[in-house]
Parts: structure tokens; sequence; C-alpha cells
């Protein structure tokens, strides 16, 4: 019996993203957000109506790999939540590459008719590994990072990080605990790589008053 054999080959296919504010060049700010692991990019961007004051062009990615949210004896296709996630283990470095290959190709098509002085990437849970991974090894060079309810990828090499990332965690965040966000700091400092830290009083998931408040502070 003979061995099964992997082969490989690149297609074409479709892909989306979701935009607020002004397109026609007038916008100061452009923001790439990106979502967590089971979300849709049109759930995530209603999060930042509160940041859509006319300054700022909010963009976002939606992940290239949508599943449903339940499982098969929960209900029939049709009544069941669909999410996306930006990669599993399965395939691991080419699912990366194809999502950094997708999101330069979305920073092309927005900043062909903007371009804003300031460019700020923003990742949510599992968007935050993707948001790093982009800036890491992707086109895009924002003037600041915000990490909320997520860290660094941990085979990111930190040495040539010059940008500060401000890290955003909630205090009763599930998923996060008080020794995994120290571990980061310890990776952080060692590197030399600017941060900010920002607890809050809040679980997983962004807060729209410390959106806000964050976005402030940004601008300013």
């Amino acid at each position: 019996m003979s061995t099964a054999r992997e082969h490989r080959i690149e297609v074409t296919r479709s892909a989306r993203y979701y935009s607020l504010g002004p397109d026609d060049g007038t916008a100061k700010e452009l923001w790439f957000v990106l979502h967590g692991y089971g979300q849709l990019a049109a759930q995530f961007i209603r999060v930042f109506e509160a940041l859509d004051d006319g300054s700022r062009l909010i963009v976002a990615p939606e992940a290239l790999n949508r599943f449903y949210l339940a499982g098969v004896d929960t209900a029939p296709a049709a009544e069941r939540a669909v999410g996306a996630t930006w990669m599993t283990r399965e395939d691991r470095e080419h699912e990366i590459a194809d999502y950094l290959r997708y999101l330069d190709r979305v920073a092309e098509c927005v900043r062909a008719g903007v371009a804003p002085a300031r460019v700020i990437v923003l990742g949510f849970s599992q968007g935050t590994a993707t948001a790093a991974r982009w800036i890491a090894r992707g086109g895009i060079q924002p003037t600041r990072t915000i990490m909320w309810s997520g860290f660094l990828p941990p085979e990111l090499d930190l040495s040539g990080q010059r940008s500060p990332f401000v890290i955003v965690i909630g205090e009763q965040d599930r998923f996060v605990s008080r020794e995994r966000v120290a571990e980061e700091e310890r990776r952080l400092a060692a590197a030399g790589v600017p941060y900010e830290l920002i607890r809050y009083p809040g679980g997983h998931g962004i807060a729209r008053d410390r959106l806000q408040e964050i976005a402030r502070r940004l601008t300013g």
C-alpha cells in the first residue's frame, strides 16, 4: 500500500471587511481592528461606533475561516450562529502566511484613497496574536498597537520591535491570569519593548467607555 502524499496549490478566494467613518480621504486616523475567535467583523465593528466621530476611518477585516459555533446536534444549520477564526494549529504556518497576505491586501485597498498621519492597529483576544504577527511580518507599520485581552504570540522575535504597545486587560477576564500578565511584562521588559499596561474592572470584552478614553489619549 502506498503512502498518502500532501500536495499544495494556491487559489483565489473572496474575503470581506467592514468599515466605519469617512473614506473620502479626510480621516485623520486609520484604525484596523482585528476580532477575536468566533466573532464576525460585522458584529465586532459595532463596538467601535463610539469612535466614529468623523475623524477616524475604522476597518474591521474578517478572518478567512468561518464555522458554526454550535454542534450539528444542537440545531439546523440555518439556525446556528456562525463565527470566524484567524487560524488553528492545523497547517499553522500556511494559515498565518495566508492571513498576512490578506491583511496586507486589505490595507493596500483602504490606503489607496486614505493617507492619515496616524495608523492604529487593535487586536482583541485571538486577534492580538494576529495583529502582532502582521506588524512583525507583514507590510503594516502602525503608529500605535493596542493588544486587548490577549498577548503577543510566543514565537515572535521582539528584538527589533520598538513601536510601543498598549496592553488592555480586564480585571475579571476569565481567560487571563495575573501570572500570565506578569510573564508578558517580563518578556517585553527583557526585550526592551516599550509598553503600557492598562487594567480596568471588566471581563473578556472591549469596554466602550475605556476604548473611548484610550482613543482620546492616543489622539492627544
